[in-house]
């Protein structure tokens, strides 16, 4: 089912971002879930546009997404964030799921029900090292059953699903993994930690001891060596960015407001933060160009299965990741110091103190650290890419 003439995905996002920007400081406050934000992405069918139209999706590409990454992200980083998660879940279906029957069925659903994916990567003994699992799933009569220690669900309690990694069988090496996908009615979850986080609080990702049994034909046909290397790495790498680049335009966006009303005060004279924020407008435009280059390259490759597990597709993605994680903290530190104590404070029209918070889990989703280390390896046998014409 697509929407009605008129309403283009970016009337649709924007409407969208609107609600979640109503509601992001008492979603920050009370570390809730940005129910508000989702009703309203549900209301506008945003939960399925990249499922294939002959599944009843939208088909809509990478760039569409992460377009809407970022304006929600202008609004709410967290509900901008749950969104990401979802597509970066359904592109590991849409990938790698279309020959199976009872993925397509289940695309189907979500289209239908509009349905809420989450993800259950992280694990206790490995962190979050996606690519091993200590658990492992059994099958047995044609059922798959399945406990997991996740120590992080993002927004668990609140998915209609969860797509789960563990070890293709009890033998299996850690990283001979495979994902399953379990709907809500096929698992329990009994939490074991709060999400009680500096930033990012309302993707509420407790930790849970997960529980589940399902058909067997819900585990997803290819290896999750495959998903991850060719849906999952570079759709978080970039939608991610996108909601980071929200971030750091809403805060541009502040800081801006600030000189413009500091220069009515002062006709004639440039107020003392108008330098600075040049310095923040060349920032935000490295991460942009940074994101558009990333998407470009994931569009040019997605329809090569060998281009997208390839190690220079891997070192590009990475160094998307890296690159504006970093720079979206020095970006919205220009801001603070623009606004000064009216950026600092809570409750003006110029506060930071969210978009600053949330920006430092940038970093950390997944530790850059663990991917330069990767890109380290990668570099070792790889040479890069220097050519400006790609």
């Amino acid at each position: 089912m697509t929407m009605s003439a008129g309403s283009s995905l970016a009337a649709r996002a924007q409407r969208v971002a609107a609600v979640a920007a109503a509601h992001a400081d008492t979603v920050d406050v009370d570390a809730r879930f940005p129910q508000e934000a989702v009703d309203a992405m549900i209301a506008e069918r945003l939960l399925s546009i990249q499922i294939p139209e002959d599944l009843g999706g939208e088909d809509a590409g990478l760039s569409d997404i992460a377009e809407i990454c970022s304006l929600i992200g202008q609004g709410c980083s967290a509900a901008a964030m749950v969104f990401a998660m979802h597509h970066i879940k359904l592109s590991s279906l849409v990938s790698h799921g279309a020959d199976s029957d009872w993925h397509r069925a289940f695309m189907r659903r979500i289209v239908d029900g509009q349905l809420l994916l989450a993800s259950a990567t992280t694990e206790g003994g490995i962190g979050g090292n996606l690519r091993n699992s200590i658990c492992a799933i059994e099958v047995a009569d044609g059922r798959c059953r399945l406990t997991k220690d996740a120590t992080v669900i993002s927004y668990g309690a609140h998915a209609d699903a969860i797509l789960v990694t563990s070890r293709s069988h009890a033998d299996a090496a850690s990283a001979d993994q495979v994902m399953t996908v379990f709907t809500r009615d096929q698992y329990t979850l009994e939490r074991t930690h709060v999400w009680d986080t500096l930033g990012m609080r309302g993707t509420c990702s407790d930790g849970y001891l997960f529980q589940g049994e399902a058909p067997a034909e819900q585990i997803l046909p290819k290896p999750f060596a495959e998903i991850a290397a060719q849906s999952m790495l570079a759709t978080s790498h970039l939608l991610w960015s996108a909601v980071w680049y929200g971030i750091a335009v809403n805060a541009v966006a502040r800081a801006q407001a600030f000189v413009r009303a500091a220069a009515r005060k002062t006709p004639g004279v440039t107020p003392p933060g108008a330098l600075r924020l040049a310095e923040a407008s060349n920032l935000l435009q490295l991460v942009r160009s940074n994101t558009i280059a990333g998407l470009g390259e994931y569009e040019a490759a997605r329809a090569d299965a060998d281009r997208l597990s390839s190690m220079g597709f891997a070192v590009t993605m990475n160094n998307v990741k890296v690159a504006s994680s970093e720079t979206i903290l020095s970006i919205v530190n220009h801001a603070m110091l623009i606004c000064g104590i009216m950026g600092y404070k809570n409750g003006t029209p110029y506060s930071l103190g969210r978009h600053l918070r949330d920006a430092h889990s940038a970093q950390l989703m997944i530790s850059n650290d663990r991917i330069l280390g990767n890109t380290s390896n990668l570099l070792l046998v790889h040479k890069q890419d220097t050519s400006l014409t790609g």
